[in-house]
Parts: structure tokens; C-alpha cells; sequence
């Protein structure tokens, strides 16, 4: 995925993915300049935020 098709993909701003990228919380790949995201690395990293939320939930009771 190009960085457009992970802002859909995501439901959020292509400015968004942008940043993350810079604060390297996204797992992406570069061909030169250009940004991209593998699909399986996507949904691998929104089923970890997922965990963690719910690990610091369960923590903070």
C-alpha cells in the first residue's frame, strides 16, 4: 500500500500517516523517497495497539 491507500485503509488523513511514519509509529518500508506499508504488517500492528489497550485498561483497575 502507498501511503494514500494505508489513509483510507486507516480512516484517517494521508498528514496523519505522514507523521506517524516520522515518529515511527507504523511499521512502513521505503523505495527511495516513495512510503509504503504492507498490509499484513498493518492489521499485525493494530491487533498489538489493540492488546495494549486493553493490557493498560486491565493495569489501571
Amino acid at each position: 500500500m502507498d501511503v494514500k491507500e494505508a489513509a483510507e485503509y486507516l480512516s484517517v488523513h494521508h498528514d496523519t500517516i505522514y507523521n506517524m511514519v516520522q515518529a515511527k509509529e507504523i511499521p512502513h518500508f521505503r523505495v527511495r523517497k516513495r512510503i509504503f506499508f504492507s498490509k499484513d504488517a498493518i492489521d499485525d500492528w493494530i491487533r498489538n495497539q489493540s492488546t495494549m489497550d486493553v493490557n493498560t485498561e486491565s493495569n489501571a483497575m
